[in-house]
């Protein structure tokens, strides 16, 4: 073995180790790898840089500026509203959901996607007695499968795409996913019909599960100079007989005082820990009792318009920070004032807290809330109660000339690169959108990924770790011919994606198909194509795709209901991938 390859291989490790053990962010775990293949002369500054330059990481982020015009349309809810109108049954809801979120996802992406159905599903289960539980987990697993449509439906495809053509292998049609995507995306809805309301739990939404078990979600208050419960004790203040609120701990400088017993006195400034139900927040802060919310002392009180209750977003720069750190308030004229997380017992301040993925807060939002929320950091699950104004003509318009530039693509009247150069433009041109909301809609991060991903696969390739990797593989596959190649690839591709992202999964094992279908002298294509199916197909835990993380806390959700609910669709994948690419490439 080379150096090279031992430094390629134990950098490999290490990425893989970082990204599982979440020893950072990914963005930066991946710049580190970056970095140290460059230094160690594995690669070299072009290899480095080659992927800022690819056309299809340059198209993941035009069609991040093109979903982000489409959602600004807010055509979206006026199709939710005729498609649900008739949907009074959890079974019936299922069955519109799941095949409308799939097709939807096959064209533009699909964490926006989830973000902007989680506040109708949460409204639609409210309304009809059916637990969000029972329908959020089916909302990220149809995005998933609709995302493997075409050859944009996903980062992921667009990545393997771009990769393979880094290594002189010619470029998908926007189509070439749908001969497999579309059978899974048919069977994996009939399934989810079928299965949902069996094999899904039926957890309450946030408040639900706060009334079952109040210790779940903390409030934290503070006892103003002037509060007449100063000196008196925990009984006489009635403050263990609050409707929908439990006091748990006081914190009295550095020191907690809990479990609180009724004779403990109150003192000026005691912060008061309670746990339960949120929305008896409003009536406690508007007693006599001369309690606030000391996150909340410059916001006059008129401007508390609600309560709104939202999810940390995968990725998202407030994990990993207190509270207290993230300049809340200042950000976005809001304050976090209460925080759940499933399977954890959380004490101590709000402030103190660190805020992990999937966390799902209650925000007491100002008057400029709204008008703040453009960094993705979080996604609202309970919105503000408000009718949208929709043109719905300017939303056609929009909608229909996005469907044409896919269409021109697809028929190579243009590269789908300058087709959406051109789309973005007349966007601009018409105030579709404004230049400022450009970069909003942007996910660095992803890009940054997606960029130095091609330069750790190309380091794969030049370094001959890739190779081998795949002579080893190969002395134990090769004996089950292609087929049993195709097996290989997909499992070792699916199992990645369950532990590191999908994007990490998909540039680690795409050098290494490729290098065992060349040496096993079989055609290339659909090994590439098995990578890219595999990589996007996590259904097992909430970690491997960020559409799982986002429903994750507003489902209420425990690790094994992934897995229980996951593992069926995970192998109907499997078996449909395998069948229609052999099937499609004659390899049987």
């Amino acid at each position: 073995m080379s150096t090279p390859q031992l430094i390629t291989l134990a950098v490999l490790v290490l990425l893989i180790l970082g990204l599982f053990r979440e020893w950072t962010k990914p963005a930066i775990l991946f710049g580190i790898a970056g970095a140290a293949l460059l230094l160690t002369e594995v690669i070299d500054a072009k290899d480095l840089l080659s992927g800022f330059a690819n056309e299809q990481i340059a198209v993941i982020i035009l069609l991040l500026i093109v979903s982000a015009v489409i959602e600004k349309a807010r055509l979206m809810e006026h199709w939710l509203n005729q498609l649900f109108s008739k949907a009074n049954t959890q079974s019936k809801f299922i069955r519109r959901l799941v095949p409308f979120a799939a097709f939807i996802s096959g064209f533009l992406n699909n964490t926006p996607i989830v973000a902007a159905f989680i506040p109708y599903v949460f409204s639609w289960g409210k309304k009809n007695g059916v637990p969000p539980s029972k329908v959020l987990i089916p909302l990220s697993y149809a995005a998933i499968i609709g995302g493997t449509l075409t050859l944009i439906g996903t980062s992921t495809n667009l990545i393997v795409n771009g990769l393979a053509q880094e290594y002189g292998y010619e470029g998908f049609n926007i189509f070439e996913f749908t001969w497999v995507g579309l059978p899974i995306v048919l069977l994996g809805t009939l399934y989810m019909v079928v299965f949902s309301n069996k094999l899904l739990p039926a957890y309450g939404d946030a408040i639900d599960s706060v009334n079952r078990n109040t210790k779940e979600y903390l409030v934290e208050t503070q006892v103003k100079p002037n509060s007449v419960l100063i000196d008196k004790t925990v009984a006489d203040a009635d403050l263990r007989s609050l409707k929908g609120l439990f006091l748990v701990e006081i914190i009295r400088g550095n020191r907690k005082i809990g479990p609180v017993k009724p004779t403990q006195n109150i003192r000026e400034g005691d912060h008061l820990i309670f746990a339960g139900d949120t929305q008896s927040l409003p009536e406690l802060l508007n007693t006599n009792l001369g309690l606030e919310l000391p996150k909340l002392r410059d916001i006059p009180k008129q401007e508390l318009i609600e309560l709104v209750e939202a999810v940390v977003s995968y990725n998202s720069q407030l994990a990993g920070r207190k509270v207290r750190d993230t300049d809340f308030r200042g950000r976005y004229d809001a304050a976090i004032v209460g925080i759940h997380r499933n399977g954890e017992h959380l004490t101590g301040k709000i402030g103190d807290m660190v805020l992990e993925n999937g966390d799902l807060l209650v925000l007491m939002a100002g008057k400029d809330f709204r008008k703040r929320l453009n960094d993705k950091a979080f996604y609202l699950i309970s919105r503000v109660k408000e009718i949208p104004n929709i043109d719905r003509k300017k939303g056609w318009l929009i909608t229909i000339s996005a469907l044409l530039v896919i269409l021109l693509s697809a028929f190579k009247v243009l590269s789908l690169f300058k087709l959406l150069l051109l789309y973005i433009a007349i966007s601009v041109v018409l105030k579709w959108i404004k230049p400022n909301e450009l970069q909003r809609s942007l996910d660095l991060n992803l890009a940054f990924i997606a960029a130095l991903s091609l330069a750790i696969g190309l380091a794969m390739e030049k370094s001959g770790t890739a190779q081998l990797i795949a002579n080893s593989l190969n002395s134990v596959l090769g004996g089950f011919g292609a087929v049993g190649i195709l097996v290989g690839i997909y499992l070792l591709t699916n199992v990645l994606t369950e532990f590191v992202t999908n994007v990490a999964a998909a540039t680690l094992a795409l050098p290494i198909a490729i290098s065992l279908a060349t040496t096993a002298g079989l055609p290339v294509q659909p090994y590439i194509l098995c990578v890219a199916y595999a990589a996007s197909f996590s259904f097992l835990s909430p970690i491997g795709y960020q559409t799982n993380l986002m429903v994750y806390g507003p489902g209420s959700y425990k690790f094994g209901d992934y897995f229980k609910f996951g593992l069926p669709l995970t192998l109907i994948c499997f078996v449909v991938t395998i069948a229609g690419l052999s099937l499609r490439f004659n390899l049987f």
